[in-house]
């Protein structure tokens, strides 16, 4: 199963937050970096797969376009969410996939032909339709996606731990690549989203605070 780390990008800095309040997230602070600068954040840490939310340009205020060619030079893979609304929004760049978030792509995502998508949930449900995660993973198996995400914006920085039914019907209801994002915890969580057949999981707090030891994130691999 791949290890990704999580970045979001707000105004120029790495930034860290929690439960998806993102007027709270402030520049990270982490024993494993001693900058929020995004390039040498990413050379201090070497992570192998990068997972960006661009919370600027997903908000509508801002990008940070201009330095994703540097970012993707310092990783293998980039999973890049730049709050995709149409095919448009796109970024053709090497190495760089893109993710269509369900908070912004609208409801007809058979206009996507490639990418990720994100599975964008709060309390459960998706956003912003409030349906179910499981349903909108079976839907779209239909369409042309490279993979999916789910990403539980909810539980980002709580360290709250999974739920192994949950992550089990999701894993039934999707045929591809499927990923996990938020409230990772532990070594045991880990093994959790390995054991319910998951491809990737994206993690950021339980990395910062030595719950998973930064040589995975490093090898981009449980091991």
């Amino acid at each position: 199963m791949d290890l990704i780390l999580a970045a979001d990008l707000k105004s120029g800095s790495i930034v860290h937050g929690k439960s998806g309040r993102r007027d709270e997230y402030r520049p990270v602070q982490t024993p494993l970096a001693s900058t929020a600068e995004p390039i040498r954040y990413l050379q201090e840490i070497r992570p192998r797969y990068l997972y960006i939310a661009d919370l600027d340009r997903i908000t509508g205020v801002g990008s940070h376009d201009p330095i994703i060619p540097a970012l993707v030079n310092e990783v293998k893979t980039l999973y890049l969410d730049r709050g995709c609304r149409s095919p448009d929004d796109m970024l053709n760049c090497p190495n760089v996939v893109n993710i269509i978030g369900t908070e912004t792509a609208g409801s007809d995502l058979s206009v996507f032909s490639e990418g990720f998508l994100s599975v964008d949930m709060k309390d459960g449900v998706v956003v912003p339709e409030g349906t179910d995660p499981v349903q909108t993973l079976k839907v779209a198996g239909d369409y042309s996606f490279d993979g999916c995400i789910l990403l539980d914006i909810g539980g980002v920085g709580t360290r709250r731990g999974l739920d192994s039914h949950f992550l089990e019907r999701c894993r039934v209801a999707y045929p591809g690549v499927l990923f996990w994002g938020g409230g990772v915890a532990s070594m045991k969580d880990l093994m959790l989203l390995e054991t319910c057949g998951f491809d990737g999981a994206i993690i950021a707090t339980a990395l910062h605070t030595g719950a998973i030891p930064v040589e995975m994130i490093r090898g981009g691999r449980l091991c």
